[in-house]
């Protein structure tokens, strides 16, 4: 495989993570889960069962996609900055360890599903664990970027625009993160305003590609 089609592949896997991401992120939890009604929504998961078992696979396939994007990005960035791509592995691989393995908790939760009202305290604690679990993870999603973002800034092959737009997504999930640990009420989503960057990048890899001269 050339550089090309490695970075039209990384297009392709990276704008793959948004519909799955959001399905199992956003539309999912927002739909079935009813924040201090945990009897409602475990009505909401029992009804949509299906659906709630969907969000899990999503959130699996969206980590093992990951794991392939970040190889296909090393590989593309690696003559750019060793250093800098080895530390956005690194930072991507310790997302997807928290991220994947913190499924088990949804996992758990339809194993108590069956026996829901006794077992309400139980689920309702396993969601909450998964939601922090998916705080702690977005620590990571955020600091990936940072290292890809000065890897695009210093290569000759992207607009430089992307680099920095990609560093700025990076602050705005970071700063969620500690946001929602240190005052979880606050109401403001900083990565609704600097997400752009991770729309743009994949769309350019996608179309534009690179070429090996100008790697």
């Amino acid at each position: 495989m050339n550089l090309t089609q490695t970075a039209r592949l990384a297009g392709v896997f990276y704008l793959l993570l948004i519909p799955l991401g959001i399905l199992g992120i956003i539309y999912v939890p927002t739909t079935l889960i009813v924040a201090e009604n945990s009897r409602q929504t475990i009505e909401n998961i029992i009804q949509h069962e299906t659906l709630f078992r969907w969000s899990i696979v999503s959130a699996l396939v969206v980590q093992l996609i990951n794991v392939a994007l970040v190889f296909l990005l090393f590989k593309l960035f690696k003559n750019i900055n060793k250093t800098l791509a080895y530390l956005m592995v690194t930072f991507s691989f310790l997302g997807v360890f928290i991220a994947f393995f913190n499924e088990i908790n949804n996992l758990t939760v339809l194993h108590l599903l069956p026996q829901g009202n006794e077992n309400q305290e139980l689920i309702s604690l396993f969601l909450n664990i998964h939601q922090q679990g998916i705080i702690l993870a977005q620590v990571f999603w955020g600091l990936w970027l940072f290292p890809l973002g000065l890897l695009i800034y210093k290569s000759n092959f992207f607009p430089k625009l992307l680099g920095i737009l990609l560093m700025l997504g990076c602050i705005g999930y970071v700063m969620d993160s500690f946001l929602f640990i240190i005052v979880p009420n606050i109401g403001i989503t900083v990565s609704e305003f600097t997400f752009i960057g991770e729309v743009l990048s994949p769309l350019w890899l996608v179309i534009r590609g690179v070429k090996a001269k100008n790697i």
